[in-house]
């Protein structure tokens, strides 16, 4: 996918809140894609899946 960071919307656990994070898109080991970056606030990794990966 891209190589560039973009900004997405996720749930962080630790801060219990919805947070716009700068974050890559990665495929998981489901075949899914998934936005993964930090949150801005406590530094947690924070995930987005974002749906099934093309073949």
């Amino acid at each position: 996918m891209a190589d560039q960071a973009q900004t997405y919307n996720g749930y962080c656990v630790k801060c219990k809140e919805k947070r716009d994070f700068e974050g890559h898109v990665e495929v998981s080991k489901t075949g899914m894609n998934m936005a993964k970056g930090k949150c801005p606030v406590c530094g947690t990794t924070v995930n987005r899946i974002l749906g099934k990966a093309k073949v």
